[in-house]
């Protein structure tokens, strides 16, 4: 059996853990209670030739729409699903949240026995708790063969679709570019004190850069930043990057990096670096055991690994699927282990706390 989720990801995360906690209660209720005729998820399960055609039309039979639960920014949504409705005739009717939100929802309504989501996209994380808890259904897209190195579990139970790179934005006014970072070890320099901003939540990327340099080395790294120029938490990554925009913060730490893509073609004065290895995170996309429209819910997950790349590169998100071109490719980039991350959240949150946010500045 799959080890369960234990940690508590932070306190605004208590409800979902503690649901997460009774989850596994599920296994035996909800394991094949779908009302799905059983060679409709044979053909889900199967990466035939002509599984496309297969799954089309057996979605006929399914009352053209499908559920999705995501955490997609809202603006995107449109631009990423309307292709697909239109090449398969099938309304994706969503509920967009928070990836905390959307994972609560989805085990709330499983010890409910209310099965009305059919696909579930958001971060790695998420996914990886609802697969602990036997939530998702295993499927056998003909893309996961296309997916860049490491988004892929090795239970195969999700997949990724895109990658959110951590990057280090700043305002291009309050810095000249001979006086950007380079290196982890240059924002030690007194030029940065009182001038960096940070996400509250980005547990993982602080763990990453840790780990990256050796965890001695790297706990006393984080100490030292903390302690010589300060480093200013704020919640939201939208809200932070609009700080460096407008100059409140002159530089951000973890920012993903299209937000200031999106606002620096906006005519702001902001832009951004990524020292390298830069940190990266998974959002990816997976089929609910009692989907009750499985075969459409196929449609879309293979649609989201395939043509819906596309979108993504558009967007400035990093497609997973390789076959669609991206100049982020060639950073240098460690992807956060979503089971380590669940597995280890209770130590590298006390560490965090301790660090980053006792040391917090104003």
């Amino acid at each position: 059996m799959k080890k369960s989720l234990l940690p508590c990801l932070n306190k605004a995360r208590l409800s979902a853990c503690v649901l997460i906690c009774f989850a596994a209660t599920l296994h035996a209720q909800s394991v094949g209670s779908s009302v799905a005729n059983p060679s409709t998820w044979e053909t889900v399960k199967t990466a035939a030739s002509d599984r496309t055609q297969k799954l089309l039309s057996l979605s006929k039979s399914e009352g053209g729409s499908v559920s999705l639960y995501t955490s997609i920014a809202e603006k995107d949504l449109k631009i990423i699903l309307d292709p697909f409705e239109k090449k398969y005739g099938i309304k994706v009717i969503t509920w967009r949240a928070s990836g905390d939100s959307v994972m609560t929802r989805t085990i709330n309504e499983a010890r409910a026995k209310r099965f009305s989501v059919d696909v579930f996209h958001a971060g790695a994380v998420e996914l990886e708790a609802l697969s602990r808890e036997h939530l998702i259904q295993r499927v056998a897209s003909p893309h996961f063969t296309d997916l860049m190195e490491g988004s892929l579990p090795s239970h195969k139970e999700w997949a990724a679709t895109l990658f959110s790179l951590w990057v280090q934005a700043y305002n291009t006014q309050a810095f000249k570019e001979s006086e950007l970072p380079k290196s982890y070890a240059d924002l030690l320099d007194p030029r940065f004190k009182g001038k960096l901003g940070y996400e509250i939540e980005n547990v993982d990327w602080f763990a990453a850069v840790i780990k990256s340099m050796g965890e001695a080395k790297g706990i006393q790294y984080f100490r030292d930043l903390s302690k010589s120029n300060g480093i200013s938490v704020r919640k939201g990554h939208t809200n932070l990057t609009g700080m460096v925009a407008s100059g409140e913060v002159p530089m951000a730490l973890t920012v993903y990096n299209y937000m200031p893509e999106a606002f620096k073609k906006k005519g702001a004065p902001i832009d951004y670096v990524v020292i390298q290895p830069a940190v990266a995170r998974a959002n990816g996309v997976a089929v609910l055991k009692n989907a009750p429209h499985p075969a459409s819910a196929a449609l879309l997950m293979d649609y989201l690994l395939s043509e819906g790349q596309v979108a993504s590169a558009t967007l400035d998100y990093l497609p997973s699927n390789l076959k669609v071109p991206s100049t982020l490719r060639a950073i240098k980039m460690m992807v956060v282990d979503p089971g380590e991350s669940l597995d280890q959240r209770e130590r590298w949150k006390k560490l965090y706390d301790e660090i980053i946010l006792k040391g917090s500045r104003p």
